[in-house]
């Protein structure tokens, strides 16, 4: 049976992204390629459960996830202040990634309670600046969510950082089978269910889209995994994401 290293998995899923972002800038696009990008976030997700177990300096590990995350959340404030700005700042995959190490690292370190009094208490300065105080829209919940370190403002949501966590425990090809088509059946049944339900449980849980559930489509791709690295190209997908966002707004801005 084919097998693929991690190189290889990150750079199907970079490509998925790639694809899923020119649907997104660029206009008039059609919609099936958001649907391929849907495979793009649980790949990465995966790799930083896998790499978080693996690493020997899980603070570095931690830092290195907190700067690209950070780092993200200028570009997308530069791009929003730009005149003409059509650009709402909610692409940053690194803030989620982020929060699925910190919560790891947490659990790890039997220090669970803190992060969720963390959560807590770092939503009420979110909520005062996003909602009550009167401020350019520079500094919205994305942002707020990436400096912070909050689950409930940050691009995918909680739901994403939970399932990082599940790829931590379920690691066995079985496990993570039965695992994964759980989390998908989940998405389906609250995207088939969500139009029923308070506006605000959308804003702060489910933020994906109708499509999401397509993701199911990435667990064939996670059962070729391999276990080995490959060639590495860690900090080639660190710049590639900033980089791209940039280059397909521009592009998408040009055309428009």
């Amino acid at each position: 049976m084919l097998k693929v290293t991690t190189t290889t998995l990150k750079i199907i899923a970079l490509v998925a992204m790639l694809i899923d972002h020119i649907g997104v800038f660029i206009p008039n696009m059609p919609e099936y390629l958001r649907w391929i990008g849907r495979i793009a976030a649980p790949i990465f997700i995966y790799f930083v459960a896998i790499g978080f177990r693996h690493t020997s300096n899980k603070k570095k590990y931690l830092l290195r996830l907190y700067m690209a995350s950070v780092g993200m959340a200028l570009v997308n404030l530069v791009l929003i202040a730009m005149p003409e700005s059509n650009y709402y700042g909610n692409y940053n995959f690194f803030a989620p990634l982020f929060l699925v190490g910190l919560f790891l690292y947490a659990i790890e370190k039997k220090k669970f309670t803190y992060i969720l009094l963390w959560q807590l208490f770092s939503t009420v300065p979110i909520v005062f600046f996003t909602e009550f105080a009167v401020i350019h829209r520079l500094i919205d919940k994305y942002f707020l969510g990436a400096v912070l370190g909050n689950s409930l403002a940050i691009e995918g949501g909680i739901l994403f950082v939970l399932l990082g966590v599940g790829f931590y425990y379920f690691q066995t090809k079985k496990q993570l089978t039965l695992y994964y088509l759980f989390f998908s059946a989940l998405i389906f049944v609250i995207i088939l269910k969500r139009g029923h339900m308070l506006e605000l449980h959308n804003k702060i849980f489910f933020k994906f889209g109708d499509f999401q559930w397509l993701m199911i489509l990435a667990l064939p791709l996670l059962l070729l995994y391999n276990g080995k690295k490959g060639v590495g190209l860690k900090y080639f997908f660190y710049f590639f994401y900033p980089i791209h966002i940039i280059v397909l707004y521009f592009i998408g801005r040009s055309l428009q």
